[in-house]
């Protein structure tokens, strides 16, 4: 079984070259010579959007490309409501720059916890895991993925699966999640900021899903990382009145390393 793209075409580009074009931009206005991090908090909306933020965390992804062959990627649930997480059988996920391996044995690992179930119609059109595999393409070698997508589940939940998964550094957690939705500039900025705030003193239980849309997952890394002694850093806070939307009515997006 093979999940194809659902937003190619409208979120990023459907022809091949025109993605690769578009993503070395990117990753070359943000580039870095930074250490790879453990785990990283990046938007998710259409690229003209949020690509620039998500590429200052994808680019310092460059200097441990051979060595990243596994890449956790939780994102909110955007039209299917459910309890837990979900996970999908598909095999492979496409997209327009190829097929991205599915870490069955993973899958099959997690989905014995209670609130861990197989949800295909929660991954048939949902942006919020598809718009990160044209990036994790373009700058890692052979990878595979454990695709999950989060409905109504705690931050415990989120933690559990994430400490079953963590690895070594062949691991990355990729969590997807923008910030403020929908206020005038000055607002977001404002919001935003605090949001940004309250993630990096890993103060997972303040956050609301009106600060952060993927607010599920981001809570268990938090949460996770507390754990483990880790820290989170802010390293791009912008919105879409920043980029490629009118000042009137923005959406928030940030960029976050976890080492």
């Amino acid at each position: 079984m093979n999940r194809q793209p659902a937003v190619a075409g409208s979120f990023y580009p459907a022809n091949p070259k025109q993605l690769h074009l578009m993503l070395e931009q990117f990753l070359n206005n943000a580039a870095t010579d930074e250490k790879a991090p453990k785990a990283i908090i990046v938007p998710h909306a259409g690229y003209i959007y949020s690509g620039p933020i998500a590429a200052s965390a994808y680019t310092r992804l460059k200097n441990a490309h051979a060595q990243i062959t596994r890449v956790i990627l939780i994102g909110p649930s955007h039209r299917v409501a459910f309890r837990g997480l979900a996970v999908s059988r598909a095999e492979t996920f496409t997209t327009p720059l190829g097929r991205v391996l599915v870490d069955q044995a993973a899958v099959q690992a997690i989905v014995q916890l209670p609130f861990v179930e197989y949800i295909e119609q929660a991954h048939t059109y949902e942006h919020s895991l598809e718009v990160h595999l044209p990036f994790l393409q373009e700058v890692l070698d052979n990878f595979k993925i454990v695709p999950i997508v989060a409905g109504e589940a705690s931050s415990e939940q989120v933690s559990q699966v994430l400490d079953a998964l963590w690895g070594g550094d062949e691991t990355l957690i990729v969590i997807s999640s923008d910030l403020s939705h929908y206020h005038d500039y000055a607002t977001a900025q404002q919001m935003d900021k605090s949001t940004s705030q309250v993630i990096e003193q890993l103060e997972y239980d303040r956050l609301t899903s009106e600060s952060a849309c993927g607010k599920v997952p981001v809570s268990g890394l938090l949460k996770l990382a507390q754990k483990k002694s880790l820290s989170v850093t802010n390293i791009d806070l912008r919105n879409s009145g920043d980029t490629a939307g009118d000042k009137s009515r923005v959406v928030g997006y940030g960029a976050y390393v976890i080492e």
